[in-house]
């Protein structure tokens, strides 16, 4: 017998699992990580007394963790630049694992590097070597951790040589302090670029995932359009960032002239931009069809694009333990083939 090939005779189902607290999880890309179907982004996540423009502080943001391990959401989201280059978001999450230590195994981390960060010479941006080392020990230092599950480059540099960038990573995951590695706000061209390297290196430690924007409103950016489809052609898990239109996909925004102070596309001043005729025809539409199968229109937003070819996990941010708890839910939906095509039809 070889052993060297799998052999499921050998193997007892009830040794793994596929789900955690009744969270079902997935794959990332072509690996044999698994990540919960519904994450949790914090960049809003930090201290709000400074003026580092986050929205949720250090007490809620322990609360939310609370919950987040307690239904399942284990798949954390964060960025060294993350409210106002601060790294607040990064400290938050360092000082609740700090607290609850028997946790970190139960975590999958990623956070992002390429902006200005730790200072402010040309040398403190991009992925050169000497940025990628420093930028991943200062994020250890604020997480309070030995290493990182994913490590995303937050960003394309044109200028740096991909050898170089590439490289880096693999001595960062041949020392665990890495042990994944993604991309973020990439084309199609550069994810070639980036591939092309990999393989002519032989480079062990490949892209699995793509974090890109979508929603089911906008879909992709025009900048990054088709990333969504190569992600499902080559074996890579696509991770929206803001899943929900920046919180348009909720019912909040149902009636435009009734926000205000509070909300976010009224705070940040796209109120109108984000609310034109064609989108709110979407939008209600999408929330007829939610009423109707009894779930908010985050929750068929979510439930719907874990459907979608190449998508990974999603991974909304929280300001609430009760936005948690509802988005949580959407990870356990399992829409049919008649409601998934309804859904696709509203969006037309």
């Amino acid at each position: 017998m070889n052993l060297l090939k799998p052999h499921p005779e050998l193997y007892n189902v009830a040794w793994t699992t596929e789900q955690f607290n009744g969270m079902p999880y997935r794959l990332l890309g072509k690996s044999g990580l698994k990540v919960s179907n519904v994450g949790l982004g914090t960049w809003k996540f930090g201290y709000p007394d400074t003026g580092d423009g986050s929205r949720v502080d250090e007490k809620t943001a322990f609360e939310i963790f609370d919950k987040a391990v307690e239904l399942g959401v284990t798949h954390w989201d964060t960025a060294n630049r993350y409210n106002n280059a601060s790294g607040n978001s990064e400290r938050i999450i360092g000082r609740w694992l700090r607290k609850n230590p028997d946790q970190r195994r139960n975590i999958v981390l990623a956070t992002k590097i390429f902006g200005g960060m730790d200072g402010t010479t040309p040398n403190h941006s991009r992925l050169s070597r000497g940025n990628i080392l420093d930028s991943v020990y200062a994020s250890l230092q604020r997480l309070q951790l030995d290493y990182v599950d994913i490590l995303y480059f937050h960003s394309f540099d044109p200028i740096t040589p991909i050898e170089e960038s590439l490289e880096s990573v693999e001595d960062l995951v041949k020392r665990d302090l890495v042990r994944y590695f993604a991309v973020s706000n990439f084309s199609v061209k550069q994810l070639n670029l980036f591939r092309s390297i990999e393989k002519s290196k032989s480079l062990r430690t490949r892209i699995l995932a793509v974090q890109n924007q979508f929603d089911l409103l906008n879909g992709e950016s025009e900048q990054h359009s088709g990333v969504l489809q190569y992600c499902a052609q080559n074996g890579m898990s696509f991770i929206a960032w803001s899943p929900l239109a920046r919180g348009l996909l909720t019912e909040r925004y149902l009636d435009p002239s009734r926000a205000g102070k509070g909300d976010r596309l009224f705070d940040e001043g796209t109120l109108e931009r984000d609310t034109g005729k064609e989108l709110m025809k979407k939008l209600h539409k999408l929330a007829a069809l939610s009423k109707e199968l009894g779930i908010s229109i985050s929750q068929l937003s979510l439930a719907y694009m874990l459907t979608l070819p190449g998508m990974g996990p999603v991974i909304p941010s929280s300001s609430t333990v009760d936005q948690l708890k509802s988005n949580a839910e959407a990870g356990k939906i399992v829409l049919n083939e008649k409601q998934r095509e309804r859904i696709k039809q509203a969006l037309t």
